[in-house]
């Protein structure tokens, strides 16, 4: 479907997850340096199932404040221990997608990201892997009261860009894209193509997203006008 041009768009703006929505992170960055921080931090070890589940609800922040009960230094211990990570290692993007995105800009779409990666590494992986660069990126350096889940991202979005709910499309791959999208009224595409859908994740995401999307080549399939 990439080779054509000149299509009428249904959604005039993607908004992206970063983190196992458009590259592979998680299982090659993100995982094993938490796994570093919580044996320096706690001493013991946490399984991938389970990583993914608490990321998946409550969500990546409430897991280490609330379920690790880590202190703020240890949180920023954490955050240094995956920067460190992330800075030594550039994680594959999804197959499909550079030719997805650029075929979606030049046809007039706008692309967004929102994410709990720092904006450098966002930029960096987006150059990688040859991705249009975003025209706005809402990253962890966000207040912690504006980061996702809260739909400050969104909100943004649609009053920079004067869009309206309907016009945006909100693509993630856990819970806090989708309750973020949801309180703003944006339809939600699961990133099921990702190595985070174990099956809790899978069997919420099938229920409730208004689109699950098996493969990058779904999304193209609903961007675009018949």
């Amino acid at each position: 479907m990439s080779e054509k041009k000149q299509w009428e768009l249904r959604v005039k703006c993607l908004v992206l997850d970063h983190d196992d929505t458009v590259v592979k992170s998680t299982p090659e960055i993100n995982f094993p340096a938490f796994l570093r921080s919580l044996k320096d931090l706690r001493g013991t070890t946490m399984s991938y199932e389970q990583f993914v589940e608490y990321n998946f609800d409550p969500g990546f922040y409430e897991m280490c404040a609330d379920i690790l009960h880590y202190t703020p230094e240890e949180i920023r211990y954490q955050e240094a221990e995956w920067e460190r990570a992330a800075a030594v290692t550039i994680p594959a993007v999804y197959e499909g997608l550079p030719e997805i995105l650029h075929t979606y800009v030049e046809n007039g779409g706008k692309i967004c990201v929102s994410s709990h990666s720092m904006r450098k590494t966002i930029l960096r992986d987006y150059e990688a892997a040859g991705l249009p660069t975003p025209e706005l990126i809402f990253d962890w350096a966000c207040p912690e009261g504006k980061r996702k889940p809260h739909p400050y991202a969104l909100q943004e979005t649609m009053r920079i860009l004067n869009l309206k709910p309907e016009e945006l499309l909100m693509v993630d791959d856990l819970k806090p894209g989708y309750d973020m999208a949801k309180a703003c009224g944006v339809p939600f595409a699961c990133a099921g193509w990702s190595d985070n859908q174990i099956p809790v994740v899978r069997e919420y995401m099938q229920k409730y997203c208004d689109y699950y999307l098996k493969t990058t080549a779904e999304l193209e399939k609903i961007l675009y006008k018949d």
